[in-house]
C-alpha cells in the first residue's frame, strides 16, 4: 500500500487537465498516464512522490523525470520554485521534447 494515493486536487498540476485525474495509481494504469505522470515529477515537488518509490512502474516514471530534470535543471529551476530532484546523467528520449515544452508552458500558465 502506496501514501495517499491522491493529493488534494490543487496539488497536481498536469493530472487533473490532461488525464482528468488526481490519482497517481490511475495514472500509472496507462502508458498516457506515464508520459504525464513524470511530467507531473519534473514540474511539481508538491505530491509525496518519495511515497511511492517502492513501486517500480512509478520508479520507472521518477527516474525518467530526473533524468530531463538533469538535462534542463536550469529552465526548470528559472520557471518553478521547486526543491530539487535527485541527479541522473542517464539518456533520455529527445523524441518527448515536444510533450516536455508543451507541459511546461501548460503547468507555467496555470500555475
Amino acid at each position: 500500500m502506496h501514501g495517499s494515493d491522491q493529493s488534494t486536487p490543487a496539488s497536481f498540476q498536469l493530472l487533473p487537465a490532461y488525464l482528468n485525474t488526481g490519482s497517481i495509481a490511475e495514472a500509472l494504469q496507462t502508458p498516457r498516464g506515464r508520459r504525464i505522470l513524470w511530467l507531473e515529477i519534473v514540474v511539481n515537488d508538491k505530491p509525496d512522490w518519495l511515497a511511492w518509490r517502492n513501486d517500480p512502474e512509478f520508479e520507472a516514471v521518477y527516474q525518467n523525470a530526473c533524468r530531463w530534470y538533469t538535462q534542463y535543471r536550469r529552465l526548470i529551476t528559472f520557471l518553478f520554485d521547486r526543491a530539487p530532484l535527485p541527479v541522473d546523467s542517464g539518456p533520455i528520449d529527445f523524441r518527448d521534447y515536444r510533450t516536455f515544452a508543451e507541459a511546461l508552458q501548460f503547468a507555467y500558465h496555470h500555475r
